[in-house]
């Protein structure tokens, strides 16, 4: 393996962590940088996110449907976790040439009320001036905590 591809790798596994760090924190501006303008996203919500003004909305509407911190209520009453907290393991990286890649990661997703989902990323990335981006994101969740916050939401009993 060639020094560059080394680099790339590394390069990947931050950005992967890099986009649940800044999200679980509400860093938005940050998790937006971490996309090509162009890029695609895909929730498993029956539609696909085309571009960074769209792909926010992903992450806003999360945070308005979890609670304040305090209360443990969200912004529509019901019972919400405190926080999201995401963990990653197991990334599989290809990297096809010195400027395209693809991967895949598992991911657990942990709230105040213990393990919530569970699921993977599904990647593609590209190098936009000179740094690593996601060019599209797949995300599938392979399953809920019954009752939970994910539950809910994908069953469509938690109106957020």
């Amino acid at each position: 393996m060639e020094a560059w591809e080394l680099d790339a790798r590394e390069q990947i596994r931050d950005l992967v962590a890099s986009y649940n760090a800044h999200g679980d924190r509400g860093r938005f501006d940050e998790v937006m940088a971490l996309f090509a303008d162009d890029a695609v996203m895909d929730v498993g919500d029956g539609r696909t996110y085309d571009g960074v003004d769209e792909i926010r909305t992903i992450f806003t509407g999360t945070r308005d449907s979890i609670a304040d911190g305090s209360s443990g209520t969200s912004n529509d009453g019901s019972t919400s976790p405190r926080y999201l907290q995401h963990h990653t393991a197991a990334p599989a990286i290809t990297v096809d040439g010195p400027a395209e890649a693809s991967g895949h990661t598992y991911f657990t997703v942990m709230t105040d009320q213990g393990v919530d989902h569970w699921g993977r990323y599904q990647d593609a990335y590209r190098v936009i001036d000179g740094r690593w981006c996601f060019a599209s994101r797949r995300v599938r969740v392979d399953g809920t905590t019954p009752g939970g916050w994910a539950d809910r939401r994908l069953q469509g009993t938690d109106s957020s």
